[in-house]
């Protein structure tokens, strides 16, 4: 049964509000121009009306999640500055000596409230509807690129986290206890993960016994973080790797084991479109998506500014039917003419390589043209091979390498004359100058990483990075429309 929160309990010790919360807090400001309502209308639906006790207010439950981004909390950690801090309190719409939330229901909200929500969209067209109603876009320009984010593992075993997270811990400790080193539990060196996160609680245990130790903050945050770990690790993994993490490439030599978030922005920096893929997927094939997206919040949408990874023959196609200039520089791999016939292959811009249905990068190419064809350039077919010690083992080998063959390659044909009029466009000064405005979104790709923790999921699988960019993108498209309002 849901309860509706309307207004802030009238209280004697409101005022304190007005005395201790400057007007220019960014918490006051969000909430001058946020009306939480919408919050109520989309989650509705997700309460029983006649079952069950009154349930807590999904304004404020989403507040609190709102919160736990902006200031990069643990729930534990949120919940016990919530008590204390009249900012946080005001914000969530509680008088000064209401009681908070327990951390757990946080959890609950997020797994079974927000489940089959569109979140991501629904708080992103909030905040261009916001920026759009105050008058700060005014541009019909989108700038398009991704940013990647590293699974909470990042290609280690469970057991090789929970035994760098314990250490680095203990680590810090020492320097406030030198002999604390006594009082933990035996480390196991069995090399069971069941083990390992039973070391991990014992450990936790131990230190919140610890009134010396505990009473320091850093050390405080990061035990309520290690156990939120633990238990979001039993409940969601069941003991076993992001399953929905892909190993995605940057460039020839580096790789991240993650996701990709692919986003679109104004020329005013208020992030319009953004899609959650696995780490391997192409920037280029999310084009289409991300155009669409940002006409449904609202933007006519007249030009895309990206990097060669958008420029494929598809996009430029499909920009051109939609009377869209497409500003992305041509990649004469990229804008491919014929191919083979098997799927799932990709050009990786960054590592100027194609990359296999399960993610491989090729480890070299080569490239030749019939003599025929010298003149013109066409007829250039581009040969990509691969690493067969892993095709011999990948579960997509079939139809795609047979077995005990010595080469694993992939090959396109190049036709120089097929991209002629874009390429007349990109040697134009209008295209060079508009391309340069492509640094905003990667400051903004930064400012996600750098302010808001989007460089490491907080969760696990699809579902918690779409929550995870859901709320970080709201909260930063509010901060740059309070700094432009």
């Amino acid at each position: 049964m849901l309860k509706k929160q309307t207004q802030m309990k009238i209280s004697k010790f409101s005022e304190l509000y007005n005395l201790i919360i400057p007007k220019d807090n960014m918490l006051k400001r969000i909430l001058d121009i946020v009306d939480f309502e919408f919050v109520y209308d989309e989650l509705k639906d997700k309460y029983s009306a006649t079952m069950g006790r009154t349930a807590i207010d999904p304004i404020m439950m989403f507040k609190y999640l709102l919160l736990k981004q902006i200031y990069t909390l643990s729930d534990v950690g949120l919940v016990e500055r919530a008590y204390v801090d009249m900012s946080f309190k005001y914000f969530l719409g509680l008088s000064p000596e209401e009681n908070v939330i327990d951390s757990t229901s946080l959890t609950k909200f997020r797994r079974q409230r927000l489940k089959d929500i569109n979140i991501l969209v629904l708080l992103i067209n909030k905040t261009v509807a916001i920026a759009k109603e105050r008058g700060i876009i005014k541009s019909n320009t989108i700038i398009v690129d991704s940013t990647h984010t590293k699974a909470r593992y990042n290609q280690k075993s469970p057991r090789q986290f929970f035994q760098e997270k314990t250490k680095k811990l203990r680590h810090k400790i020492y320097k406030i206890d030198e002999t604390f080193n006594q009082k933990t539990p035996k480390k196991p060196s069995n090399g069971i993960l069941e083990d390992e996160i039973s070391y991990t609680k014992k450990l936790i245990s131990t230190i919140r016994k610890e009134d010396n130790i505990i009473c320091f903050p850093h050390i405080r945050e990061d035990v309520d973080l290690l156990d939120e770990l633990v238990e979001d690790h039993i409940y969601e993994l069941q003991l076993s790797k992001d399953e929905d993490a892909k190993v995605g490439h940057k460039t020839a030599d580096t790789a991240f084991f993650g996701y990709k978030t692919h986003i679109a922005m104004t020329e005013e920096r208020i992030i319009t479109a953004a899609v959650v893929t696995t780490g391997e997927k192409h920037d280029g094939k999310q084009l289409v998506e991300l155009v669409n997206q940002s006409k449904d919040a609202g933007i006519n949408v007249d030009e895309v500014i990206g990097d060669a990874a958008y420029s494929e023959k598809d996009n430029i196609e499909f920009t051109k039917n939609q009377d869209i200039k497409l500003i992305s520089k041509l990649s004469r791999v990229v804008s491919q003419g014929i191919q083979r016939k098997e799927k799932g292959f990709y050009f990786n811009k960054d590592a100027d390589m194609y990359v296999c249905p399960n993610g491989h990068l090729a480890i070299k190419k080569a490239n030749t043209r019939p003599k025929k064809h010298k003149i013109d350039g066409k007829g250039t077919v581009e040969t990509y091979f691969f690493d067969i010690e892993k095709c011999k083992i990948c579960p997509y080998k079939n139809g795609c390498y047979k077995d005990g063959a010595k080469t694993k390659s992939y090959s396109i044909s190049i036709r120089s004359n097929t991209h002629q009029a874009h390429l007349e466009f990109q040697n134009s000064d209008y295209f060079k100058t508009r391309a340069r405005e492509r640094y905003k979104i990667e400051a903004k790709n930064a400012e996600l990483k750098h302010s808001h923790g989007f460089d490491i999921a907080n969760s696990h699988g699809l579902l918690g990075m779409n929550l995870q960019a859901a709320t970080s993108i709201f909260v930063v498209n509010l901060k740059r429309i309070i700094k432009l309002s």
